[in-house]
């Protein structure tokens, strides 16, 4: 570790099976209304819907409704959602969903007060928060995002083929969280492995940065394995409990900003997904898996020691009688067979992607720096042709 660093993670978890009983006890420190967020209705079929109502009404609270948030919260959305906050005098925005609920969650709560719009000052040009803040819960049903445990926030403007993410200071994190694994199993298979892959992408888009010699990598690494070995039990088996929380915890450590301590981070594989969702609306994990092969194989030459290591390390590789790129990549190639094997989508074409869009997809891919090689406009393009 050669960077100085401060580090601090407000948000308190209740992890395992049946933690939605403390629900109670945290809603006794907010006021009486409670905008209860969510998306499409899943968690009515599930009764998850009618648990936490139970327990709002137990609490007191006025409950204020907010359905229908979408995989790919949209400005319009959030223009909407804002507004009921306000009007209501809401105390506390209690999300329940997964990653893009509480994404849209914490959107809301900066924007609500904010006196201009909130797309235009945090999500086009990245300005602090100044205004009046609304605590913000989460009881997590889907994995992948970990942004039940950080300030994380992706809102997508479709008429300006924009979608994009940043992440808010501490005092925007959910000030707490509920994660049981037990909610997760009645989530769509495509949905979970979508999840598990935006995990495995956040560890190494952190990984693949920076300080080399970081107890961070040595931490990624294991939540790599870790998340391999579940991954592939979880597929089989979606209900096997050990396996599921194991892929919930992981996602929470991947980005709750623990493992970003002494590294830059890549990004570009999130920015280049990102801007695809904003052209076809398609699941973020899948616009991740679709490109990263193409993405890592190009920049390998420029960090090639440590995806030596990551083979190694992560993959198993052997390294007896190989070149350093021989390791490098059988690791790469490692790490696609294994996304084929649980199913990832592998190709851009299957998430609608077109030729003609790739100008207008590198054209909203932020280009970022933190990597080991900075991307052009036109190597952007290249990643696309060869992801297609």
């Amino acid at each position: 570790m050669t960077g100085n660093f401060e580090f601090f993670n407000p948000t308190r978890i209740y992890f395992g099976e049946n933690s939605i009983s403390y629900l109670e006890n945290e809603l006794k420190k907010y006021g009486e209304n409670v905008m209860l967020t969510y998306g499409g209705g899943s968690i009515k079929r599930n009764g998850i819907y009618d648990k936490v109502i139970e327990i709002l009404k137990s609490a007191g609270k006025n409950i204020v409704e907010d359905p229908g948030v979408m995989p790919n919260p949209t400005v319009e959305k959030l223009t909407e959602g804002s507004a009921a906050a306000r009007e209501n005098n809401v105390d506390l925005i209690l999300a329940v969903g997964g990653g893009s609920v509480c994404d849209y969650a914490k959107a809301v709560s900066i924007s609500a007060y904010c006196d201009e719009d909130p797309w235009e000052r945090y999500f086009v040009r990245m300005d602090d928060v100044t205004c009046k803040i609304i605590p913000v819960g989460c009881v997590l049903t889907m994995v992948g995002t970990g942004s039940e445990m950080n300030g994380g926030s992706v809102i997508t403007n479709y008429e300006q083929k924009l979608k994009i993410g940043r992440d808010f200071d501490e005092n925007v994190f959910p000030k707490f969280s509920v994660l049981d694994p037990v909610y997760t199993y009645s989530i769509p298979e495509y949905q979970m492995k979508a999840g598990i892959f935006d995990i495995m992408s956040h560890i190494i888009e952190q990984y693949f940065s920076g300080d080399d010699d970081n107890t961070s990598d040595y931490i990624s690494e294991g939540l790599l394995r870790s998340l391999i070995h579940s991954s592939r039990i979880a597929v089989k088996n979606p209900t096997d409990y050990e396996a599921r929380s194991n892929i919930m915890w992981t996602a929470s450590l991947a980005l709750n900003t623990l493992v970003a301590k002494g590294k830059t981070a890549d990004w570009m594989v999130h920015m280049i997904g990102q801007s695809i969702g904003a052209f076809t609306d398609a699941t973020h994990g899948m616009t991740l898996s679709a490109v990263s092969m193409a993405y890592y194989r190009m920049i390998c030459p420029h960090g090639l020691e440590k995806f030596k290591r990551y083979a190694v390390n992560v993959w198993d590789v052997d390294p007896s009688g190989k070149t350093d790129e021989e390791i490098a990549f059988e690791g790469l190639d490692s790490m696609e067979a294994y996304m084929n094997e649980i199913g990832l989508v592998m190709r851009l074409k299957e998430l609608g992607v077109t030729e003609d869009m790739f100008d207008g997809i590198a054209d909203g891919s932020f280009i970022m720096d933190g990597g080991y090689k900075t991307l052009t406009h036109e190597e952007i393009v290249e990643v696309l042709r060869k992801s297609m």
